[in-house]
């Protein structure tokens, strides 16, 4: 699996809320491939537990499933950050986000179970949001209607822009408030 090379120097998201969390970035690496489909595995275990199916071919489904959703990203988005998410030097997830003319497109955020639930993932959003209304811009994201941190999404005012079936496309606008201390 080819990563995409990040071409000149691409920004870092700013740290302001994260940096509370100790939380740091990094450009992903070829060797954090393993880590990224464990993360991606652990975001699909309750779909998972809904099937008979044994062991082997849940890794085969998760593996299959990880290298599409890798290949397509790294396809439609050429100009992204592709970024490993560290608490004090360990990766505990991924952040890929590609700034456009009129948005901040937050193609992927995720972190290992042991992360959620504990304000990591509001203060990177906050961080994301602060950063997209200073230069005027929105965020928006792509959300599973399932996904748990739905709730999350909409305390921090991101509304949904369109149905996508499975996905929702939510965004919040620059002329939003952005939430304090919302976890």
């Amino acid at each position: 699996m080819n990563l995409r090379r990040q071409t000149g120097a691409l920004p870092l998201p700013p740290r302001r809320h994260a940096g509370e969390h100790r939380i740091a970035y990094r450009s992903m690496r070829e060797d954090d491939l393993p880590f990224l489909a464990a993360l991606y595995r652990s975001t699909r275990e309750t779909e998972l537990a809904r099937t008979s199916w044994p062991e082997p071919e849940k890794q085969a489904f998760i593996a299959m499933q990880f290298e599409a959703q890798h290949r397509h990203y790294q396809t439609h988005y050429p100009a992204a950050l592709w970024l490993i998410v560290e608490q004090e030097g360990t990766a505990v997830g991924r952040l890929y986000l590609e700034r456009w003319t009129s948005e901040h497109r937050i193609i992927d955020v995720a972190l290992i179970p042991e992360a959620r639930g504990r304000g990591i993932g509001g203060a990177i959003l906050r961080d994301l949001m602060e950063e997209a209304a200073n230069a005027g811009k929105a965020v928006s994201i792509h959300v599973e209607k399932e996904n748990p941190a739905m709730s999350l999404y909409s305390r921090l005012g991101f509304v949904k822009r369109e149905d996508k079936g499975v996905y929702d496309l939510l965004d919040w606008r620059s002329d939003r408030k952005v939430p304090t201390g919302c976890t």
